[in-house]
């Protein structure tokens, strides 16, 4: 999965409840756009450049997979919903809500509709001084010179003043931290690698994937089950017991909890459908003598999927030793999952149903997927 794009985005009302005008931007942004990292205190700041109400103003970092002319028509969008109308083309005016985007990363970017850096932000201290709050370090890419110095260095006498009202970062409503370690199953293609990485990254959590693609034994089972079976069920046991083991016993004071993409027990589930009966009772007993010293997820999230969406899923990402896989194994595999965490009480189980969801590509299924994993 590639790594999203930071941008750096100033925001600004003087019309009607500015406050609330700054917040329900945020609050689209989060919803519509990308992940909000970082939000600034508010500034209260005279209109620049004609006469009005006063403005008050913010920046804030985002983390998004889009494009920066696509970000820039997200954003746009989002100043018409909450009810900018643009009157006078180039000229200053009173808005309930500006959106600029001030930075990404280190690009320079000149369109006829795009210019970033922006071109006026190093003469703007009503930019500057929210932007230096959480980016003071950030290297203007074109005068190569720090947001601090910038800030030092600046022209503008307008008298700028923080406000003392913070506003709300609407991805701290997803409260992962409650659990020490969360595991994230699913069937074949259930996306629980992509989750898994998605969550990890936005809520600063240390990542375990399942290291399947090492496994030598994979593309021999899928070509030939009944003879690769057993060494494939005990190679799975024992990477996955060494590589569980390992991880959680190695503290990170830098990150908040763990999350994984599998969760060791998917062995016996797996075994039971792929061994024959007596490689599977031996299976089983050495199973639960590594299985008892291990530690169980405080949250277990299943990724239900239905078949033919799994059957979809297994053709995009193109691994050639999974594109005959079986309806009939998907579902057995699945069954094998719902009635072994019907049984469960040593741990908090979530089945969730994405089958209807897309949450690798459309960010409302995304935050839905957030709110029923962290729902009480």
């Amino acid at each position: 999965m590639t790594q999203p794009a930071t941008f750096y985005i100033a925001l600004g009302s003087n019309k009607g409840d500015k406050f609330k005008n700054l917040q329900d931007a945020i609050d689209l942004i989060h919803e519509k756009i990308g992940n909000v990292t970082h939000i600034s205190k508010v500034y209260k700041s005279p209109a620049f450049g004609f006469e009005s109400d006063d403005f008050l103003n913010t920046c804030l970092i985002l983390e998004s997979h889009l494009k920066p002319e696509t970000l820039l028509q997200g954003l746009l969008t989002i100043e018409t919903t909450l009810g900018r109308v643009r009157t006078q083309k180039n000229k200053y005016e009173a808005r309930n809500i500006d959106l600029d985007i001030v930075f990404v990363e280190d690009a320079v970017i000149n369109t006829k509709t795009l210019q970033i850096p922006h071109p006026e932000m190093q003469k703007r201290k009503f930019v500057l001084l929210p932007l230096n709050d959480i980016a003071s370090k950030v290297k203007h890419p074109k005068l190569e010179k720090e947001v601090a110095v910038l800030l030092q260095e600046c022209g503008d006498e307008s008298v700028v003043v923080p406000i003392n009202i913070w506003l709300k970062n609407p991805s701290k409503a997803y409260d992962f931290s409650k659990y020490g370690y969360i595991a994230i199953e699913g069937n074949i293609g259930a996306g629980k690698t992509s989750l898994a990485s998605k969550i990890a990254h936005d809520f600063n959590a240390k990542l375990i994937l399942e290291r399947f693609a090492d496994n030598p034994f994979l593309p021999k089972f899928y070509s030939d089950a009944s003879r690769y079976a057993f060494p494939l069920e005990m190679s799975f046991l024992a990477d996955r017991y060494q590589q569980i083991s390992d991880d959680l016993s190695q503290l990170d004071l830098f990150k908040d909890f763990i999350v994984s993409d599998y969760d060791v027990f998917k062995s016996l589930i797996f075994s039971k459908i792929t061994l024959q009966e007596d490689e599977f009772k031996l299976y089983r007993k050495l199973f639960y003598l590594m299985y008892k010293e291990l530690r169980k997820p405080d949250l277990y999230v299943y990724l239900y999927q239905n078949t033919s969406q799994l059957q979809e899923n297994i053709k995009k990402r193109g691994r050639d030793y999974e594109q005959n896989i079986e309806n009939d194994y998907l579902e057995k595999i699945n069954t094998g999952y719902l009635e072994f965490l019907k049984t469960q009480t040593d741990f908090n189980v979530k089945i969730i149903d994405i089958s209807s969801r897309d949450f690798i590509e459309n960010r409302n299924d995304y935050l839905w997927l957030l709110g029923e994993i962290c729902e009480d």
